[in-house]
């Protein structure tokens, strides 16, 4: 299988940290690409319409996108505990912190691009500080959930560690440890796991 993969991507490195928790990566051929917002990658676009990282191609050339579907179908190719519960309510908890991740990280890159590309006199701060609100309350609600998160690994997990991963590396929101005591506590415990360390960004 192959990997379209930016080292720097929340979404891919999620993906990468399942892989590894799976004992998958030796599986995988990563292609590492640096997709522009600007321009269509034709090589990326060839599998992924979207133009969006991860994606990745089967054995057969079929393609799989994005990082939710990935990591489902990565599940699927081991015979041990699913990092996604196979049914009841655990599953879809699963699921709905995935997305609440997923949603947190979005509002936050779109933050990063428009203040990294855009010239400052034509930063529109009310959308800015929509965005960052949008994540903060995000954050603010794993912080009152932590306590439920299992004991035994799961999507979810990875997913936070990831979030709170890439939000200290491009800091968007500036400070993300002020008042989510709990949640950081937790965080630092579980990004000593060797798939969190080996798949750390770097600029």
């Amino acid at each position: 299988m192959k990997l379209f993969a930016t080292d720097t991507s929340p979404f891919v490195r999620k993906v990468r940290i399942v892989a590894r928790e799976l004992g998958l990566e030796d599986r995988i051929e990563r292609v590492v690409l640096r997709p522009s917002p600007f321009e269509a990658n034709p090589t990326l676009s060839s599998h992924n319409p979207l133009n969006k990282i991860p994606a990745l191609v089967l054995d057969d050339g079929t393609s799989l996108y994005d990082s939710p579907v990935i990591c489902e179908y990565l599940d699927t190719l081991h015979g041990g505990r699913k990092l996604v519960p196979e049914g009841g309510q655990a599953r879809f908890t699963v699921l709905t912190r995935q997305a609440l991740c997923d949603g947190i990280l979005e509002a936050g890159i779109l933050v990063y691009y428009e203040i990294t590309n855009r010239p400052r006199e034509a930063h529109w701060e009310p959308w800015l500080e929509g965005q960052r609100q949008k994540a903060r309350q995000g954050l603010d609600l794993l912080e009152r959930d932590v306590a439920t998160f299992g004991a035994e690994l799961d999507l979810s997990q990875i997913c936070v560690g990831v979030t709170l991963g890439w939000l200290e590396f491009r800091r968007p929101l500036g400070d993300v440890r002020a008042g989510r005591p709990r949640l950081l506590a937790w965080y630092e415990s579980f990004r000593k796991r060797p798939s969190m360390v080996e798949t750390e960004p770097r600029a």
